[in-house]
């Protein structure tokens, strides 16, 4: 099948380039020539783990094509994906105007019949906003030319999004047109080979979904870290409690890992919409507020210890830290609303000066912050030590889980390690003659 993707970002390039490796023949589309350039040199504009030797592998074999001619690539296919970004708004909703902005440009080309999917993460009446739009431009236009609008949300991780795409747990298609449903169950046959994972239902239902499981998600996050808060205070151990209520097939063992706060694209943002959302319809949504609320005070939590162990905050000024892990994630560069970032501005405002290591997101981190006198980037997790006055793990990345601890001990000025994300045994660091804090352990 021909498909155009409106996007060339995390949602729109993992889309593209998985739906042209099994078959398909995929234009995408964005508005940014330099970033079209750079992916036609083989140059992507995010790090996702495989993604590169796929993308490659499909432009090679002429499935997959990058370009900025818009009337063109509505013209190229009958499927019309937007896949582009719906940042926050100032007050927390989600901003439209580029998805409305791709429908109206879809409606002032088209010749004949669309399908424009909704792939982006969108509040609930999207949709209909999006069917509205192409409505107004064909009226203008003069013409009549049908059209559907479904929603086909993501459920992407970053850092396993192509296993996701390619091995997807459920497709959610939001439509009631019987040629679009038609269309939709042709262009994913390739995953139903197995069993059937596509679940349709009505639009707004599937605009839900998709916000519902992030803010549940995010929301098994926050309640993980009110119980470990609580675990420091009661003398508890938040990773025995951890076992012991996963264990209940009913709670599982997803999304149960205390740490230092969720960021990334999706979760901070979405709790944020759907809670817009659901100021709009007149509903106080007070859960999906304590579950910001809580991450919010969570990614607070590290600079608060690091402060309380050397005597108050003004007493880091001078200081030196070592950080390691500034993606939000392990497997991935992105380091939007990541807690490395709150942690990293806290140590600064009090004078500390941060020597960090990120296998992946130091590029990212350059990026965000620039050249400052108070950031030195360093090229391993080893040297990020070298006569630092303490370590803090913010991301939990594989090559940090059994380091060098005699290393630890001889570069630091003092042995004490701050752990984000419960890398270690306390015992361990017992007698190992290092001091170390953790997230709800004692």
């Amino acid at each position: 099948m021909k498909l155009s993707i409106f996007g060339t970002g995390y949602v729109g390039l993992v889309t593209g380039a998985c739906l042209a490796d099994v078959g398909h023949n995929v234009v995408c589309i964005d508005v940014d020539q330099t970033k079209i350039d750079n992916l036609k040199k083989g140059v992507l504009p995010i790090w996702e783990s495989g993604l590169d030797a796929i993308v490659e592998r499909n432009v090679n074999a002429g499935r997959l094509q990058f370009t900025t001619n818009v009337a063109t690539a509505i013209q190229h296919a009958e499927i019309q994906f937007i896949a582009v970004g719906t940042p926050p708004d100032e007050d927390g909703s989600a901003d439209l105007q580029y998805v409305l902005s791709v429908a109206e440009s879809i409606a002032r080309n088209m010749q004949s019949y669309k399908i424009i999917i909704n792939k982006s993460t969108v509040p609930v009446g999207t949709a209909d906003k999006v069917q509205a739009r192409v409505e107004q431009v064909l009226a203008e236009r003069g013409g009549k030319i049908a059209f559907d609008v479904v929603s086909n949300p993501e459920f992407l991780k970053e850092g396993a999004a192509i296993s996701d795409f390619l091995k997807p747990d459920r497709i959610i298609i939001g439509t009631q047109s019987i040629e679009a449903r038609k269309r939709m169950n042709e262009l994913y046959e390739p995953f139903n080979r197995n069993h059937e994972r596509i679940i349709f239902m009505d639009v707004k239902s599937a605009e839900l979904t998709k916000y519902a499981a992030n803010a549940m998600l995010a929301t098994k996050i926050s309640f993980m870290n009110e119980l470990a808060n609580m675990a420091e205070i009661l003398g508890a151990d938040i990773e025995e409690v951890r076992k012991g209520i996963g264990a209940d097939p009913r709670i599982g063992y997803h999304f149960i890992y205390p740490g230092c706060g969720y960021g990334g694209s999706c979760f901070p943002k979405d709790v944020q919409a759907l809670e817009r959302t659901a100021a709009q319809i007149g509903y106080n949504a007070e859960l999906l507020k304590a579950t910001e609320s809580v991450n919010n005070r969570q990614k607070a939590r590290l600079f608060e210890k690091l402060a309380k162990h050397f005597g108050g905050a003004n007493k880091l000024s001078g200081k030196t830290i070592a950080i390691w892990g500034l993606s939000f994630k392990p497997n991935t560069d992105d380091m939007r609303e990541a807690p490395s970032r709150t942690l990293m501005e806290a140590l600064w405002q009090s004078g500390a000066k941060v020597q960090a290591f990120d296998p992946v997101a130091m590029d990212e981190c350059q990026r965000i912050y620039g050249r400052r006198a108070d950031l030195t980037l360093m090229g391993t997790k080893e040297a990020a030590l070298r006569h630092a006055d303490a370590l803090v793990i913010v991301t939990e990345w594989q090559q940090f889980r059994a380091p060098d601890f005699d290393l630890i001990k001889t570069e630091l000025k003092t042995p004490v390690i701050f752990d984000g994300r419960n890398l270690y045994n306390p015992e361990r660091m017992v007698r190992e003659c290092i001091t170390y804090y953790s997230m709800g352990r004692n």
